[in-house]
């Protein structure tokens, strides 16, 4: 898939380099390496960064129609290369064909579409009385992404920061690289100045703290585990650059007593599973009354059954392998966790599927009865594992959502609008779903507590990527 695995894109050009290690890319279906990708070091840092450098200073005072058009050409790319960027996440990380041509590459493309529309009525300057407060770039960015959603997270950060006027420098996941490869090339057809965007591959461990400590680094956004987010934060204090963190997650669905649980518990289990389970805000902690315990457990069942694991290749299929060995790991482990501290097994378990002898394949597994204090109640777990918890009376509900370090996401399901509104408004989540609503791109999105810091998506992801100036005496 890549054959540039000595490269980077620097300086608006792909530059090979032999002092470069390469990390092997794995098929998680077939546990056979695909490609390779070049692991950067801090020098080849320090040469993306000085690229940006220079890059910014024009192009943070280039037009605003110029950077639409930037990002309209953008996103008229991501969809005549929508197949191409999709059979590449199959690739790289596993995604079912048919989520990957869904979700995974329209859902990244509308983030170019969304910020383009903002980008052009966006008030950079407003006037009130004498003093005028001006939007401003922030200047060098450094964006570290995901491997769960490989395009999409870079569409999230990469538009608002060209968008705001920035010049980027990109460390994509090393395990799910491809699909960062094909929009470099696609960012260099769309005609982006030299050096406004850049890309060095590489582990957390030298890119990506190269980038958070770098003094010439203005500011770092980074989706990953809250570990690597608190990483990176301490390496960026000493030079006090801003730092954004789309962290970890452990994300409740409460479901009213009102609910319609035959619709609820089935379109729980599924956006609990989605892309098997690998989303942060994934809602893994399903809340439902204890006297409707066992109702829930049967319709998780029948949901189970009903899903199809397979190879992601096949348009059938519905949930494919985890997207890598260290974490099909970590989800088994998880699972037997659950069974040693007590957890109801209602499906699943440990090992692959039985129709399955090779591939990061996972039954999908949902426990009940789950109490707060076990472990698998409380951890992130990353993969297809539902907990389902009973809670006595609204109020008990709403403890036991609010009882964990992280604060991504929440659902709640109710036939009472108003209801529902009054429970969303207390918890403690950065962005909470009513009654399974569509997806919505300009959505503020991001964390309380552990979840990280920062929001991203819309006109708010925009303004992460700004500094504020008061002009006094305007």
């Amino acid at each position: 898939m890549i054959e540039r695995d000595d490269s980077f894109y620097i300086d608006g050009r792909w530059q090979a380099f032999t002092d470069v290690s390469r990390l092997p890319v794995v098929d998680p279906a077939t546990e056979e390496v695909s490609g390779h990708v070049a692991a950067g070091a801090s020098h080849h840092v320090d040469m993306a960064v000085a690229a940006a450098q220079r890059a910014f200073a024009s192009f943070s005072q280039s037009p605003v129609s110029e950077r639409v058009s930037l990002l309209k050409r953008m996103h008229a790319l991501v969809l005549e290369r929508a197949e191409t960027f999709a059979e590449a996440m199959v690739l790289e990380m596993g995604t079912p064909i048919s989520f990957a041509r869904s979700a995974q590459v329209p859902f990244a493309a509308e983030h170019i579409r969304i910020q383009a529309e903002l980008l052009s009525s966006y008030p950079f300057l407003k006037v009130q009385g004498p003093t005028a407060i001006a939007k401003e770039a922030i200047g060098v960015c450094a964006l570290i992404t995901p491997w769960n959603w490989p395009l999409y997270q870079i569409t999230a950060k990469v538009a608002p920061a060209i968008a705001a006027g920035c010049s980027i420098v990109l460390k994509p996941s090393e395990l799910s690289p491809y699909s960062a490869h094909l929009f470099a090339e696609l960012i260099h057809d769309a005609g982006l100045p030299a050096g406004v965007f850049n890309l060095v591959s590489g582990t957390g461990e030298s890119v990506g703290a190269a980038l958070s400590s770098h003094p010439e680094v203005d500011m770092i956004s980074i989706t990953g585990s809250t570990r690597a987010g608190v990483l990176v934060a301490q390496a960026a204090a000493p030079t006090v650059k801003r730092v954004v963190q789309e962290l970890g997650g452990k994300s409740p669905n409460i479901l009213l007593d009102d609910a319609d649980f035959g619709t609820a518990v089935p379109k729980g289990l599924l956006a609990g599973m989605r892309n098997a389970g690998q989303s942060c805000s994934a809602p893994t902690r399903m809340l439902v009354p204890r006297e409707r315990l066992a109702e829930a457990e049967g319709l998780a069942l029948e949901a189970v059954n009903a899903m199809v694991v397979g190879s992601p290749l096949d348009p059938a299929t519905t949930m494919g392998p985890i997207a890598n060995r260290q974490q099909f790991e970590r989800v088994q482990t998880m699972i037997e966790v659950g069974m040693e501290d007590g957890a109801k097994l209602v499906v699943g378990g440990q090992g692959r599927p039985p129709q399955l002898n090779a591939g990061y394949y996972v039954k999908p597994t949902v426990f009940s009865d789950v109490t707060s204090e076990m472990r698998i109640a409380r951890e992130e777990i990353f993969g297809p594992v539902l907990c389902i918890m009973p809670y006595e009376d609204e109020e008990h509900a709403i403890t036991i959502a609010n009882d964990t370090v992280y604060g991504l996401g929440a659902h709640i399901q109710s036939s009472d609008r108003e209801r529902a509104r009054r429970v969303a408004a207390r918890i403690r989540a950065g962005q909470v779903h009513i009654n399974y609503p569509a997806w919505d791109g300009t959505a503020a999105f991001g964390g309380y507590k552990r979840s990280g810091n920062g929001r991203e998506y819309g006109v708010h992801g925009l303004e992460e990527y700004l500094e504020t100036k008061s002009i006094l005496g305007y």
